[in-house]
């Protein structure tokens, strides 16, 4: 381990968790939201948020994506319509069933989202992608990554581009009973993708030792950390980092302990969750979005420690 690794496997220092709110209208404030994905633009903070109706039913909570805006990266007004919507309620739709898990890459002025969709006819999940001059006017892609027996359900998508100047796209899939963070590689932001072996793995008797899933990638130094989700096979899930090499072929530091976890319950049928969407660096503090209990969405402020 070098010198520049060997100081972020000290990890982060936890300064502060604030809850994320919102201005929108009275349909909107009365539905979930989670999946926050934040970045910086127009003097300001942009935002595509995963909202997702109250029911008793599983299979009719239906999640949309809209998009939002703030001046401090902490109250935000919600755009009222949806910018992904579900599609057709018919068996062949890829995401009839919701559009969730928003990620967003921004090359030469033109917005690519890819989206987890899901058909509950089929019960079956497709990663997506749609693009467009403005998130008001994205044009659904169709699949860019298709589930299949050895990729079962992609979704939850985190892409980067490498310094070579090509892209990864980290993505979570179901295996073996559990959740495992896959990646692929292309020339190009839109794909087509080429799948290779996975760079890391659950641990054996530690926090994540059963299920991982991606999250947020930034760079210091050359040196990409990712905030990732884990979780033991009774699905408590927790936040910590990982470490690659520039060009993404080698895990160099992992975090031992989480540096996120849920907090206390604010509801008995509250959920053990806590799950990282996106990360925003201003010099030496990363601000990060999370979820906790598939409801409530949260920004932490840490630093290098």
């Amino acid at each position: 381990m070098d010198s520049k690794s060997g100081s972020l496997a000290r990890g982060f220092a936890l300064n502060a968790i604030d809850e994320v709110t919102y201005e929108c209208s009275e349909e909107l404030a009365g539905m979930y939201k989670l999946s926050p994905f934040v970045w910086r633009d127009r003097g300001g903070f942009e935002l595509l948020l995963r909202v997702v109706n109250y029911s008793d039913d599983a299979s009719t909570k239906v999640a949309r994506i809209h998009s939002g805006f703030s001046s401090d990266g902490l109250h935000f007004d919600l755009e009222p319509i949806a910018v992904i919507a579900p599609g057709p309620d018919i068996p062949g739709a890829t995401d009839s069933g919701g559009c969730e898990d928003p990620t967003v890459a921004i090359v030469e002025g033109r917005y690519y989202v890819y989206y987890s969709g899901w058909n509950e006819h089929i019960k079956r999940g497709e990663l997506l992608l749609a693009s467009g001059p403005t998130l008001q006017h994205l044009e659904k892609r169709g699949i860019a990554l298709a589930s299949s027996k050895t990729l079962r359900n992609p979704k939850e998508a985190t892409i980067v581009r490498v310094a070579d100047g090509t892209w990864r796209l980290f993505f979570e899939f179901a295996e073996d009973d559990r959740s495992k963070i896959g990646l692929a590689s292309s020339p190009n932001v839109d794909g087509p993708w080429t799948v290779l072996d996975p760079l890391f793995a659950a641990r054996a008797g530690r926090w994540d030792d059963w299920h991982l899933s991606t999250g947020p990638i930034f760079g210091e130094s050359n040196l990409p950390v990712m905030f990732y989700n884990g979780a033991t096979r009774d699905a408590h899930w927790r936040i910590g980092w990982v470490v690659f090499d520039p060009l993404y072929c080698r895990v160099l530091a992992r975090s031992e302990e989480p540096v996120i976890d849920p907090g206390p319950r604010r509801y008995p049928e509250d959920t053990d969750l806590a799950f990282a969407a996106s990360a925003v660096e201003e010099d030496s503090t990363v601000r990060l979005y999370y979820s906790i209990a598939d409801r409530h969405v949260m920004r932490a402020t840490l630093r290098r420690a």
